[in-house]
Formats: C-alpha cells, structure tokens, sequence
C-alpha cells in the first residue's frame, strides 16, 4: 500500500514549524501579517519591480520573509483548491459585509474556494513561485521585470488569494463557535 504524501507547505524558514494544513498556514500565516499590510507590501513590491532604478524602501530580510511566507499561502491555496475538487472543504456563506468583500466578487466573496480554482486554473504553483521570485529580485535590484504584462495576472490572483484566505479562516472560526 501505497503512502499518501503530504504537500510541505514550506513554513518551517518563516514560522519555525513544518506545516501540513492548509487552514493552519493560513491561520499562521495572517498571525505574521496583517491582512491590508500584507496587501500593501505585495503592491509596493509590485510598483519597484516594473519602476527602473527603483528599490523597494523596505529591509531586505523582511521582504525575503514576506515572500517566504507568500510561498507558502501560495502552496496552501495549492491544497485548498486539491481539497474543495475532492469535496473534503466546504465553507460557504451567505453573511454579506462589503467591508470583508475586499477585492473579491460576489459570487467568489460567496465561495472563496472559487478564488483558488481560478488561480491555479490560470497558473501553475511554478508560475506563482517564478511571479514571486521575480518580483523580489527586481524589487530588491535597481533593474526593473521587461515583461510587466506577464506579472499582472499572478498579481491580481495574489490579491484577491489573500482576501479569500481571511475570508475562509474567519468563516471556520465562525464554524466553529457554532
């Protein structure tokens, strides 16, 4: 017999612990980053990566910590989408707060699991982790990415990735308390 394998979700470089959980990572995950911050740092990191001769005004450590722990709500998103196909995650709501919409629609702010099948379904996880990389790179150097159009779209899934993992992790803490 055959042993299921477990995606490692990456956390052990920036949170301290190996994590297999998706719903945990995230969890952890926004403990280290605060919801509009962490989108803030992802835009900023957008706008010095197609700006020339402009770096990113931030700590080089505290980007590469960013952006390990981007990989790794990158890969837990990964596991979200695998879980909500096989029917194993379902969290669906129909509480309406525009304030929690963010900038998700409203059928993805309805089923957030939408936002990770859309996602994966334009990108593979190598596509997200190259999008990643590459904007650290060129946020961190003076040069700037040439191909500013092939870095938009992984962008804007990230954006709305982080407003739909809040969003499912507070609908199973209110899960939960029920």
């Amino acid at each position: 017999m055959m042993k299921k394998k477990n995606l490692d979700l990456e956390a052990r470089f920036w949170s301290g612990s190996k994590m297999y959980s998706a719903l945990g990572l995230m969890e952890t995950f926004f403990q280290f980053n605060d919801l509009a911050a962490a989108k803030e740092t992802l835009s900023t990191m957008m706008q010095h990566a197609v700006k020339k001769n402009s770096r990113i005004g931030e700590e080089p450590s505290a980007v590469f910590h960013f952006y390990l722990s981007m990989r790794s709500l990158i890969r837990a998103g990964y596991l979200i989408r695998k879980q909500s196909k096989q029917g194993k995650l379902n969290l669906h709501s129909e509480i309406r707060s525009p304030l929690m919409q963010g900038s998700l629609r409203e059928e993805e702010y309805r089923d957030p699991l939408r936002v990770f099948q859309k996602a994966f379904k334009a990108h593979s996880l190598q596509e997200f982790d190259g999008f990643m990389a590459g904007i650290v790179y060129f946020s961190l150097g003076s040069g700037s990415c040439e191909t500013e159009s092939s870095i938009v779209s992984p962008y804007l899934h990230l954006t709305k990735m982080l407003d739909a993992a809040w969003l499912l992790l507070e609908r199973s803490s209110a899960e939960k308390a029920t």
